[in-house]
């Protein structure tokens, strides 16, 4: 696959070689090799030349029975499945009784049958297929070493209870049953051919004559064995259905009933390895797209090989299920794609979904899980990852960069990209390694929704400068998808990313982060890339890059929305948080909930346009928001865009060593800053940036915006405050002595139990206590409320009289008004 090094998101991986299982044989020649009867079931085995014609056997129904002591084929010769005296059989059993392994490298096929026929092949001593194996049979094969296969009515066909002559039955199979101690199966091959062009917006050829064990279409293929390992192998079932289970004691269930046959195994089955090395392929595609079920303890999958459906038609695909304890997928060969679990999606129905449900995930050196949909209106198959313990995507193919990844891209107009589901309790990407969805046109871009304990994403991918990120992007048109994380602990890193952004017309998607304990952004450690970051935007690239994509220079788009709540969220060392737009479409809505916020060393939240509407930004914080050493908090926007606005509601807002506030603008008005505290340190308002701790909300050319602090319990006409540099030293405060007044005393009895200071432990040896008789001078006297004398009211006169002087004086007949005032404390005298 030939990718261009932006699409990290596109997978490749590291050369590692696979452990073969060691209950697997390497396959040899077979010089001696033969199929002979074992005359239980009256099989008749004739050979001519190259071929061995296989008749007769024990009809049962629709069902007829062959016994051999060995079945080996070399290479250049085939085994015939002669139906002449049976031909309205539908499923052949054969089972090997000999204890030799069967090694296949010729071709196995059926003739003169009325009806598409099915084949079992069970040698619990073990089945290896050569690169020269062939299948030519109208119906489904199964290839196992059980012991035996069961059927509904309570009969089992046994390779190791040899009756004779053995019970046989017309019912159907309904399942197999493991020995002791089974064979392994090993299909060898050439490997795969798939071409991938150059242009990574192509979907892959197949090769339709691909060499390899292959069905008819429709049909299934399965193998269940003790350890499975595909070297080089080839494994093609045409709109059908692939099963490998590695399994190595206990029963497992088999449907035929379905289009496609499948089997059951039990919660606490007994499970052995799956490897899938050197270019291996496992392939179900068609119209439509079949169905690929891998069930195993460890599942390799290195070397270029790859799991792969490519879905056509009108019709929904089926979909890759793999079940195992652990799943690694590592390494690349050289001219040769990366190690993936692939779905494309070329027709109108939805593409094949991708359901992992494992222990533990490693996508290393490049591998990874690709779910593709292109050209028409189909949607890309999801992607659902469960992992009880943890998920790792590290590092980048060593042959050309390529980064680990699990990824849902949508291109050249598709239908919508797949979404991605993961739970797990550790999620860590690391050297480039990520998830990510992108869309170039089309319906819009897959959503990620990701629930983990602790999620951890940390370092550079340093062929391309490509960040360990969780992200969905939009190109050339069609809107992102969204991003919603939910989480304990967050820790971005040395370029850690979580972004949704927009690089053209499209929307970028929005982005929620619930984070129960903390959420760290710390921008130290970037070379290449920038700093660890967490983004909702629009972003443009270097001239170079657009000319090779055709990009648009500006993106037309507008920034996602972002929403983050945590108790703790610490911002450092250039790390940011961000809802901006770098083309001509409007910065997002930025909106925060935490306990406290730390920016710290350019530690910054912002909202910003290039010449859009600058966005807006609301920090909610229950305690405090702290601002240290040329932190940042903006709301700005270029060109003739507004500034954007800035909410901020904390009890204590501290702003230290140039750490601004600002929401300004260029040619466009400057935006509005509200600001609502109990107590503000360090900042103040000011009409422009300068270097102390500022609050500004101008405009270069337009208006200037507003700034409202609303402190409440606190007089705003008190200013702001900026704190001390250096603390005072309490020692000075304390006083040389006190006035003793008459009557006074001092009485000390060392420490009484009292610890040095609070961490030391209390003692109780040394306690005080005044026995002294001192109810002598309780003295308790009665309060006297003070009732202030009455003042006289001026009344009206309503009359006149001469008094005793004989003078005139006016009087009334109402009596005066007392009035007494209202008690307090000073009213009353101290005792």
């Amino acid at each position: 696959m030939r990718v261009v090094p932006f699409l990290f998101i596109l997978i490749s991986g590291l050369f590692t070689p696979g452990m073969m299982p060691s209950a697997i044989l390497p396959w040899s020649g077979c010089a001696n090799a033969q199929v002979s009867s074992d005359g239980t079931t009256n099989t008749i085995v004739n050979q001519s030349g190259n071929n061995f014609n296989i008749l007769n056997g024990r009809e049962k129904g629709n069902n007829l029975f062959h016994s051999f002591t060995n079945f080996s084929l070399p290479t250049g010769t085939s085994a015939t499945f002669d139906l002449t005296n049976t031909p309205n059989i539908t499923t052949i059993f054969s089972r090997v009784t000999g204890g030799n392994i069967s090694q296949i490298d010729g071709l196995i096929s059926t003739l003169h049958s009325n009806n598409p026929v099915s084949l079992f092949v069970m040698n619990p001593a073990g089945i290896v297929f050569g690169q020269n194996a062939r299948l030519d049979i109208s119906g489904s094969f199964v290839g196992t070493t059980a012991n035996s296969i069961k059927f509904a009515d309570g009969v089992e066909f046994s390779a190791t209870n040899l009756l004779s002559p053995p019970l046989l039955t017309m019912n159907v199979p309904v399942g197999l049953q493991m020995g002791q101690n089974p064979g392994s199966i090993q299909i060898r091959g050439q490997g795969h051919d798939l071409l991938h062009p150059p242009n990574f917006l192509n979907p892959v050829t197949r090769n339709l004559q691909q060499a390899g064990l292959r069905v008819f279409p429709g049909k299934t293929l399965a193998l269940i064995g003790n350890g499975i390992q595909l070297d080089a192998g080839v494994l093609i079932a045409e709109s059908g259905h692939i099963e490998l289970g590695s399994v190595g004691t206990g029963s497992i269930n088999l449907n035929t009933n379905t289009p496609n046959w499948e089997f059951g195994y039990s919660p606490n089955q007994n499970l052995s390895d799956i490897h899938i090395t050197r270019a291996a392929l496992i392939d179900a595609s068609g119209n439509p797209g079949g169905s690929i079920y891998l069930q195993g303890k460890d599942i390799r999958i290195q070397d270029s090989s790859i799991v792969f459906i490519q879905h056509q038609g009108e019709q929904n695909a089926g979909r890759i299920k793999i079940n195992a304890d652990l799943l690694e997928m590592t390494g690349a060969l050289q001219n040769k794609d990366q190690s993936l679990i692939m779905s494309e999606n070329l027709g109108s129905g939805s593409g094949a979904n991708i359901d992992v449900s494992v222990r533990q995930i490693v996508v290393q050196d490049g591998g990874g899980i690709l779910s593709t949909t292109y050209l028409n209106r189909g949607n890309g198959g999801n992607i659902a990852i469960n992992a009880t313990e943890s998920i790792h995507i590290l590092g980048f193919s060593p042959f050309d960069f390529r980064s680990s990844g699990i990824n849902s891209p949508s291109f050249q107009g598709g239908g919508r990209g797949g979404n991605i589901f993961i739970t797990t309790k550790n999620l860590i990407g690391r050297e480039g390694g990520g998830i990510s969805s992108l869309v170039q046109g089309g319906a819009g871009g897959g959503n990620i929704d990701a629930i983990a304990d602790t999620i951890t994403l940390m370092g550079e991918n340093p062929g391309f400068g490509g960040a360990s990120a969780i992200s969905t992007s939009t190109f050339f048109g069609g809107d992102g998808g969204a991003i919603t994380i939910n989480t304990g602990r967050l820790l971005l890193k040395a370029s850690g990313l979580i972004s949704a952004s927009t690089s053209d017309s499209g929307n970028a998607g929005s982005l929620t982060i619930n984070a129960r304990e903390s959420i760290e952004i710390d921008g130290s450690g970037s070379v290449l890339a920038e700093h660890s970051r967490i983004t909702a935007s629009g972003q443009k690239f270097r001239p170079r890059f657009l000319q090779n994509t055709g990009l648009s220079a500006f993106p037309t788009g507008n920034g996602g929305n972002l929403t983050i709540t945590s108790p703790s969220i610490k911002v450092s060392n250039q790390g940011y948080i961000a809802a901006e737009n770098v083309g001509s479409g409007n910065g997002g809505y930025l909106q925060i909930q935490a306990d406290s916020i730390v920016l710290d060393q350019q530690g910054q939240i912002r909202t910003a346009a290039a010449s859009g509407l600058g966005g807006s930004l609301k920090l909610a914080v229950r305690d405090i928001l702290l601002m240290r050493h040329n932190s940042l908090i903006s709301a700005k926007a270029g060109g003739i865009g507004n500034g954007g606005n800035i909410n901020i509601n904390s009890p204590i807002i501290a702003g230290l060593e140039n750490s601004d506030i600002i929401a300004n603008a260029v040619a466009g008005n400057g935006g509005n800053i509200q600001i609502t505290t109990q107590g503000i340190f360090g900042l103040k308002f000011r009409p422009q940036l300068t270097l102390e701790n500022d609050i500004t909300a101008s405009s270069q050319f337009g208006v200037n915006g507003t700034v409202q602090v609303n402190t409440i319990g606190v007089d705003p006409n008190s200013g702001l405050v900026e704190l001390p540099a250096n603390v005072t030293d309490p020692s000075q405060q304390i006083a040389n002595g006190c006035s003793a007044n008459q009557g006074s005393r001092f009485v000390t009895t060392g420490r009484g139990g009292v610890p040095q200071n609070p961490t030391q432990q209390i003692r109780s040896d040394r306690t005080w206590s005044d026995t002294r008789d001192i109810s002598a001078y309780r003295k308790t006297q009665p309060v006297q409320a003070q009732i202030p004398p009455s003042s006289e009211v001026l009344v009206q006169a309503t009359s006149w009289h001469r008094n005793a002087d004989g003078k005139i004086e006016l009087i009334t007949d109402k009596s005066p008004v007392q009035v007494q005032q209202a008690l307090d404390c000073a009213a009353i005298r101290k005792s």
